[in-house]
């Protein structure tokens, strides 16, 4: 048996394609594009990649880009009032903070601090206390595609035993609340869990989040379950480029599931393509818009 591959960057170029397709008509009537202003603070290489890849995402679906980059030397007053600008700012639908910051300011803060009808990121409480208590809430990119792939994947996930490893506000917890939602029985396991392999071979969905390469082995998976892998890797090769792997050792997950998300490749598109769909989902509301349709 070899597991499907789950292509997420053909489920991410629908949704982008789907954001795009509704950005004239809201242009139309709110007089203005959506606007999405990202904050960059510091020179860290990978956070300047992603920064970019999230402006030009923006660009390709309509939507406006405003981009802040700042030194890292940056003060945390600084930054607090940037991002109390970009809450007054009528364009701006979206305010997104690229996470980590440096070690003078602290993230917390900074979150608390964005509108929570801007944080197309879903790390505001206010928007993490709505989506546990099931209201209509901005839900965080990465486990929202997560969720999306699954569904396309298995369709109704109500009754599924789902086991989501790793408990960050990030990705685990909200993952856990989007498939409570869905009616599925959810175990959220972490580095003190009892016996962890034991645990995850329950699972019918095992979402690995836990950023240890490839820690969850072929012998952990029950035949037939479906493995999203949100861990991204850099291990050492013998060429010192070094190569991207998950938390869950591919090769031999793929001989025992029935489908799993590839590193790369797979939930990593999908987390931008979320956050298009936030920031449109974000100006509908700032515009007293219905939220667009099946999105």
């Amino acid at each position: 048996m070899t597991a499907r591959r789950i292509d997420g960057k053909a489920a991410a170029l629908a949704i982008r394609e789907r954001v795009a397709a509704f950005v004239p008509a809201f242009v139309g009537k709110a007089g203005r594009a959506p606007g999405l202003a990202t904050v960059l603070v510091g020179e860290d290489a990978a956070s300047a990649v992603y920064v970019r890849s999230k402006n030009r995402a923006t660009a390709e679906t309509g939507m406006v880009s405003f981009a802040h980059n700042l030194p890292d030397t940056t003060s945390e007053d600084q930054l607090l009032q940037l991002v109390t600008d970009l809450n007054a700012d009528a364009q701006v639908d979206g305010i997104l903070v690229q996470l980590p910051l440096p070690p003078q300011v602290n993230a917390t803060r900074v979150i608390e601090t964005i509108d929570p009808a801007k944080d197309v990121d879903g790390f505001h409480p206010i928007n993490a206390g709505r989506l546990a208590s099931g209201l209509p809430a901005l839900v965080p990119c990465t486990p929202l595609g997560c969720l999306h792939l699954l569904k396309q994947e298995l369709g109704d996930l109500t009754g599924l035993e789902a086991v989501v490893i790793g408990r960050s506000n990030i990705v685990g917890k909200p993952m856990a609340q989007l498939l409570l939602a869905e009616n599925a029985t959810v175990t959220v396991a972490h580095s003190r869990t009892r016996d962890l392999p034991a645990v995850v071979r329950r699972a019918d969905i095992i979402i690995a989040a836990v950023g240890r390469p490839e820690m969850v082995r072929g012998d952990w998976i029950k035949p037939g379950a479906v493995v999203v892998d949100v861990g991204i890797n850099r291990i050492p090769t013998d060429d010192g480029k070094g190569r991207l792997v998950g938390d869950v050792a591919y090769d031999e997950a793929a001989d025992v599931a029935a489908a799993i998300t590839p590193v790369p490749g797979g939930v990593g598109p999908m987390t931008i393509a979320m956050l298009m769909r936030n920031t449109l989902v974000a100006a509908h509301r700032r515009a007293g818009l219905a939220d667009p349709e099946g999105l």
